[in-house]
């Protein structure tokens, strides 16, 4: 794969009245690399979300009906505007028209949020894993910003696995800059861990979460004790192969699965987006 360079576009947000359903203004597009980009979108006034949980956003499709997918609000709760982060397929019925967005531009967004991943879906505990694969940090990205999360818990793991070391870069930068955030920087303080690997390209840590879960490698490499149930809690986010996978090594740790009706030690994000969108 050939990393696009990272470029980053802004514009005032127009006052022309939204002309699709549930219209929103984009205010920024980064495209991370030929296959990564997020954006920016103005915020409906009445839109009130748990940081964690997605809304279903598109364009209007060829048929001029509205064409829809769950996306993950990867800004928190408290932002003015929202954020996503999405990859690109070039024969993807959304995406393929998604990926070429520029500030100004409308999409549509049905202010209805709902998802799993959220803390009011996990019984109380100590120490929080966030477990994600390429794109699925994306409501991670909104949880890590979140106030609500450093007041419950003790340590905050940030496991995110990509194939190549390009593919870190947004979860990467959204890290880095939360020492500085006005808001937490704070609180997060050395309460949040991040565990960056890839699956193809050499880099400093590697292996499938998976992997370095099960082998112990995370736990050694990080300090940490083994998970706990009556301590550790997690959310997982990622393809349907890797929930499956990951919530088998979960319950062998000895965690169960919650819902916001039930709350328990982990929990699942069943409406990812993931190839072919």
């Amino acid at each position: 794969m050939t990393e696009a360079p990272l470029m980053t576009e802004a514009s005032p947000i127009p006052t022309a009245k939204p002309h699709l359903p549930d219209a929103q203004t984009v205010t920024q597009v980064t495209h991370w690399t030929d296959r990564l980009f997020s954006f920016r979108v103005t915020r409906p006034a009445s839109l009130r979300f748990r940081s964690g949980e997605f809304v279903m956003i598109g364009l209007l499709g060829d048929n001029g009906k509205p064409l829809l997918r769950a996306y993950s609000i990867a800004s928190p709760s408290w932002d003015e505007e929202l954020e996503f982060y999405s990859i690109k397929v070039p024969d993807g019925p959304l995406t393929s028209k998604l990926q070429h967005i520029q500030p100004g531009d409308e999409i549509i967004l049905r202010p209805k949020p709902v998802g799993t991943l959220v803390h009011d879906a996990l019984l109380p505990g100590s120490r929080l894993w966030f477990l994600a694969t390429g794109t699925g940090i994306a409501p991670f990205a909104s949880l890590m910003r979140d106030p609500e999360t450093y007041e419950k818990y003790d340590q905050v793991i940030m496991m995110h696995t990509c194939r190549e070391v390009a593919e870190l870069e947004y979860g990467r930068k959204l890290v880095e800059s939360l020492k500085d955030d006005p808001l937490i920087g704070e609180m997060v303080g050395d309460k949040l861990k991040y565990y960056p690997t890839t699956t193809r390209e050499p880099f400093h840590h590697m292996g499938r979460i998976t992997d370095n879960l099960t082998s112990g490698k995370v736990f050694a490499d990080l300090g940490l004790a083994p998970m706990d149930p009556e301590e550790d809690r997690a959310m997982v986010c990622g393809s349907l192969a890797f929930n499956h996978d990951v919530k088998a090594v979960l319950e062998k740790f000895g965690l169960r699965e919650g819902a916001n009706s039930e709350p328990l030690e982990y929990v699942v994000e069943k409406a990812f987006v993931g190839d072919g969108i």
